[in-house]
């Protein structure tokens, strides 16, 4: 009798142990940058916010460095319901639809703060299409400012001709195209590796890329143009947050809710520090001189006439009501 009092008491105290445990959901959020990026820092603090607000209710795990998707399949993977969570790189899903490019529409938004008056110029369009696929969008956060690193001096647009240009949305491809340089699609992960190999030669990218990738390994040059201020789009599959008590929905809500200024006033902080490492590191740092600077505007005009054709009244609409913010 006592061998089965014994027996039913270790059982139950299993189910007790086990119960925590059954009870805690994990999820997965893929990213494409490294650990140590800002968008990939903040992921992290926004993860642990998460996790103490449902007393560790909810586990989210940071997949940084495109570890466990790729930048332009993690998009996919949430909407499918493969990861629950991601941050995806908008403007590369331009071929999806024109609006997801409005961000990379060159010098319209040029500084953090016109970069956020267009985010909310064009939130409320973007939150109804990605909606339409199945997806939340739960936070955006900018990059610094972007500027094209070479090999060797660029005085003007025609001295970009023949470059291996890298490619990694319709904008960028469309400026290899424009200048008569070689462009090649590769994503932030891969970087490193196509500089070193000498499968590319130039970029036009932030500070922080160039950081990430160790540009000044194999490039000499960085001209500061502020073409333009991308910005990547933490998202959520939909269902996934539909099947979520109301406490752990407003959880997530709240902690996306202090990530967006704090990863805004993280790349405000670090731009420049970006800049400065690539100095240090033996790079010259520069503004374009004025005949490279004419050029890359012309080069941007085109590019904006080809946005608003394919984007039409819709995108002129976003584009009206930035202007007037």
């Amino acid at each position: 009798m006592k061998s089965r009092l014994l027996a039913v008491g270790l059982v139950l105290g299993a189910l007790l142990a086990a119960a925590p445990a059954s009870a805690q959901t994990k999820w997965n959020l893929p990213a494409a940058y490294p650990a140590d990026n800002p968008h990939s820092e903040n992921l992290v603090l926004f993860a642990k916010d998460v996790e103490a607000a449902t007393g560790g209710k909810l586990v989210i795990t940071v997949h940084p460095g495109a570890s466990l998707f790729k930048a332009p399949d993690i998009k996919r993977a949430v909407q499918t319901g493969q990861a629950q969570m991601g941050e995806i790189l908008l403007s590369i899903h331009e071929n999806e639809d024109p609006v997801y490019g409005i961000d990379v529409v060159p010098f319209m938004a040029t500084s953090l703060p016109d970069a956020m008056k267009l985010y909310k110029a064009s939130k409320a369009t973007i939150e109804k299409k990605l909606a339409a696929q199945g997806i939340m969008l739960l936070f955006a956060v900018p990059w610094a400012p972007q500027g094209i690193y070479a090999k060797r001096d660029l005085n003007t647009i025609e001295d970009m001709k023949g470059l291996k240009w890298r490619a990694y949305n319709v904008g960028t491809a469309r400026i290899g195209e424009l200048v008569g340089a070689q462009s090649v699609t590769v994503q932030a992960a891969e970087l490193p590796q196509a500089l070193a190999t000498g499968v590319v030669n130039s970029f036009m990218s932030s500070g922080g890329t160039g950081y990430d990738s160790k540009a000044w390994e194999s490039l000499t040059h960085f001209y500061d143009t502020q073409a333009w201020i991308p910005k990547d789009y933490t998202i959520m599959n939909k269902a996934a947050f539909d099947a979520l008590d109301k406490p752990t929905q407003e959880a997530i809500l709240k902690a996306a809710a202090a990530a967006e200024p704090r990863g805004w006033k993280m790349w405000q902080d670090k731009a420049q520090w970006y800049l400065d490492q690539l100095k240090a590191k033996g790079m010259k740092v520069q503004p374009p001189s004025e005949a490279l600077a004419t050029g890359f505007k012309k080069v941007g005009e085109q590019l904006t006439a080809d946005w608003l054709k394919k984007a039409g009244a819709e995108g002129q609409g976003i584009v009206d009501a930035y202007k007037k913010m």
